[in-house]
């Protein structure tokens, strides 16, 4: 199963993990990863993951998350399909940003868009090609307790 991890999700363990549903969101990504490890799942890594991810303030974490990049089974590189992809998710309110992370996700046929971003959740819902949810959602959904 392909899926696809936002700068948001892969921060989400830098967040103030005194509030609960952060806590929660932080250790069902952390399973996640552990599934992407142990060969249950693949990653997918993309050019705007990683432009967002030189951006991070933090060397640390910024070092951390582009770690992940080697776990990647498929990168995504910029095209004008997924340029022009964007443009139109743009008009169901996504940031430009966002739109590129879900065009990348869509352009590689990602089985999950994994997000924190409870707005994008929302927004996302708009694109028929693209399962859109938090960490949480996506390890009840997959049954994670029972395998």
């Amino acid at each position: 199963m392909l899926l696809y991890l936002d700068n948001c999700c892969f921060n989400r363990p830098y967040d103030d993990q005194t509030h609960a549903n952060i806590f929660l969101e932080t250790q069902a990504k952390l399973l996640i990863q552990e599934s992407i490890l142990t060969g249950q799942h693949q990653l997918i890594w993309s050019y705007i993951l990683q432009f967002e991810n030189e951006q991070n303030p933090y060397t640390a974490h910024q070092q951390e998350i582009k770690k992940w990049r080697s776990q990647a089974s498929q990168l995504v590189c910029a095209s004008e399909w997924i340029v022009t992809t964007a443009k139109n998710y743009e008009r169901y309110g996504l940031h430009s940003k966002d739109a590129l992370h879900c065009a990348c996700a869509v352009a590689v046929n990602a089985d999950y868009f994994i997000t924190t971003d409870k707005q994008l959740i929302k927004k996302a819902q708009a694109i028929a090609e693209l399962k859109t949810v938090n960490p949480l959602t996506f390890i009840q959904e997959e049954h994670f307790y029972e395998n």
